[in-house]
């Protein structure tokens, strides 16, 4: 990777990268805590759908687990998202029709995320937004005080259909929180990697979310092959996750990538 900016806030590096993957450039930032010299676990943050890598809950959770846990953060911008966006026309349509489903309060009983053309292009994006992140692994492998891992993964709602193919299949992956995803009709290649899921995982989900149903949301809690899976429901939507959530998520990582 190329640092192309560094700053320090209250104890925390923030370093803006740019990533060459292929014929694309994919920018990143990674978080790190100021002063650290020894080798220490990463956390990979996968941010949701019309967001980027600098989002505020992405934010928040990069320099709470860099300040409370010592260890390091990183995000990408996945394709069409932040600094990738082609056609920022597109971009503003999907965040309108995103905060339009999430405002008609469908309860968990309305339709999934939206058009059948806006899930085939999440789709289509997927395994080249995967390929990038194992880059990233790769890139950071190269450090000795990160290449050792462990590495973890967050991310919901999109952050989970990025997420779920990386967690199934890359074994450096050891814990993973997911969440705010389901398995719908047509997703049937989402129980296939779910049951090839073999780390532990802590699935989180809003019981009134309004795009995806409660029996979606339980179904791909089921499927996940570990033996070694919590759920966490909440009453809400789809964006009103709770912050004492991230006390879970802190704990989670600090009992699955030793650190803590």
């Amino acid at each position: 990777m190329d640092i192309v900016e560094e700053t320090v806030e209250r104890g925390v590096i923030e370093r803006r990268f740019d990533l060459k993957v292929a014929e694309d450039v994919v920018p990143g930032i990674h978080w790190l805590p100021e002063g650290a010299t020894g080798p220490h676990a990463t956390v990979l943050l996968g941010h949701g759908g019309t967001q980027h890598k600098r989002t505020p809950n992405v934010l928040g959770l990069a320099r709470r687990l860099v300040r409370h846990l010592g260890v390091g953060a990183v995000a990408l911008d996945a394709p069409e998202h932040g600094d990738r966006i082609s056609d920022p026309a597109a971009a503003e349509a999907a965040r309108e029709g995103l905060q339009q489903r999430i405002a008609a309060g469908r309860g968990g009983d309305g339709p999934a995320l939206g058009t059948e053309e806006r899930m085939r292009a999440i789709a289509e994006r997927t395994p080249k937004h995967v390929a990038e992140w194992r880059s990233l692994i790769d890139d950071l492998s190269t450090n000795e005080q990160w290449a050792g891992g462990p590495f973890g993964w967050w991310g919901v709602s999109m952050g989970t259909s990025h997420g779920l193919p990386l967690v199934a299949e890359e074994p450096r992956i050891t814990a993973a929180v997911l969440g705010l995803n389901g398995l719908r009709p047509g997703s049937e290649h989402m129980a296939d990697l779910a049951a090839k899921v073999s780390v532990p995982v802590l699935f989180l989900f809003q019981w009134d979310d309004e795009l995806m149903t409660r029996e979606s949301g339980l179904a791909l809690f089921d499927a996940f092959g570990t033996a070694e899976k919590t759920m966490h429901i909440n009453p809400g939507g789809h964006i009103g996750m709770p912050a004492f959530e991230r006390d879970a998520v802190e704990a989670f990582y600090v009992r699955h990538l030793r650190v803590g």
